[in-house]
């Protein structure tokens, strides 16, 4: 990536707005999931070892410009503090002579985590006056928040306009690995997609196809395939008016010897009431029932698919995830990807990073994203507003 970063430049006692992404969800005091926390780590401990005064700015959910009590990021700063072993402090606004003031009281090496940013409404509106407050309180912008980079909001987009912009050590790693499969993939490339909707994935599927060796469908996305080929898929969910474009896609895939589309054979269905449960082949979809997740036989496809491939991204969930049994399609596929040896693996999109998570397997994957939206928007070779906000070296 050619962008400058926080390696280029000089960082002692320089107060550093760094914008990192800890929308979290807790359940009481207890963090559910700090992957995002732990990502963020190695630049902050890198701002630290050069003496940099860091302040850091998050959002929190969607709060629509109103203070959510449940949204506030004390939990986040107590949270962070254990990771670090050392004190987070937490500021109660974001911008305003109190936010100044415990900015300007930092010392080298100390960090102060301020309030949910969008507990202003003009966050998200991009406001000019609100980016230059928040640039206000710090000398030096360093963007880190790769899962906001899709969003040209005020502490993304707006802050670097008025105090030098850089990177973080996670964002640079984030464009590093994804670009690597849309840039210039060590072949044979092979892409995993799920989740419920094929329009959300037709950017990728158009922009990569060229790209690809191997293509393997399944979640909702893999209902709107096998609707295209004329089966009855019962009640299940699927886009019908995207069955065209999933024609087209496996027309193209049929036309090309280099390119090998993989859809589901067997699916896992149940009735309207849940009661029933089991795997069955596409052909044989009782009307009403719905397909929940992937069969144990597509998942032995998955993995004869993948296994010769040099690298592989995966995005979206392979059936309802949320709810056992049917995260075992997802599960599946985290593992085929994590036994994997010499291989790429690039991981995006929240409910697939929580697979990887549940499957226990995060240690062997090359890289799991903590951006959704701005993992697709990369996938998709489209640029991020993020990033054309920051200067070139």
């Amino acid at each position: 990536m050619n962008k400058k970063s926080i390696r280029d430049i000089e960082l002692y006692g320089k107060k550093i707005f760094l914008r990192v992404d800890y929308n979290v969800q807790f359940a009481g005091d207890r963090i559910l999931d700090d992957h995002r926390l732990r990502e963020s780590i190695p630049t902050i401990q890198y701002l630290r070892d050069k003496g940099a005064r860091i302040i850091l700015c998050s959002h929190r959910g969607r709060p629509a410009g109103q203070i959510v009590e449940e949204l506030r990021n004390d939990l986040v700063a107590k949270h962070l503090s254990s990771l670090l072993g050392t004190l987070v402090k937490s500021c109660p606004v974001s911008i305003g002579p109190q936010a100044q003031d415990d900015a300007d009281a930092l010392e080298p090496g100390e960090l102060l985590l301020l309030e949910n940013v969008r507990f202003h409404a003009e966050e998200e509106d991009n406001d000019d006056v609100f980016a230059q407050q928040l640039a206000s309180l710090a000398d030096i912008y360093v963007s880190d928040a790769f899962g906001t980079a899709h969003r040209a909001h005020a502490s993304v987009v707006g802050v670097p306009k008025y105090i030098p912009g850089v990177t973080g050590l996670l964002l640079e790693r984030e464009v590093e690995y994804l670009t690597k499969v849309t840039d210039d993939p060590q072949k044979p490339l092979g892409l995993v997609l799920g989740g419920a909707k094929v329009s959300e994935k037709l950017s990728i599927l158009s922009f990569l196809s060229d790209r690809a060796d191997v293509i393997c469908v399944g979640g909702g996305i893999a209902n709107t395939f096998l609707a295209a080929q004329g089966i009855d898929i019962g009640g299940s969910l699927a886009e019908h008016d995207r069955i065209d474009d999933a024609f087209l896609i496996m027309r193209k895939a049929a036309e090309r010897d280099d390119l090998k589309l993989v859809l589901p054979r067997d699916v896992v269905i149940s009735d309207p009431s849940g009661e029933i449960i089991e795997a069955v082949s596409v052909n044989r979809i009782p009307p009403e029932f719905r397909i929940l997740d992937i069969g144990p036989e597509t998942i032995d496809d998955f993995r004869a698919a993948l296994e010769p491939m040099s690298t592989i991204a995966w995005n979206g969930p392979m059936g309802f995830f949320e709810r056992e049994p049917f995260d075992v399609g997802s599960l599946a596929v985290a593992k085929i990807l994590a036994d994997l040896q010499n291989v790429t693996t690039v991981v995006g999109g929240g409910e697939t990073a929580a697979a990887i998570n549940r499957a226990g397997v995060l240690e062997d994957i090359s890289h799991c994203s903590t951006g959704g939206g701005a993992s697709l928007q990369l996938l998709e070779g489209r640029i991020l507003p993020g990033l054309e906000a920051l200067p070139d070296k």
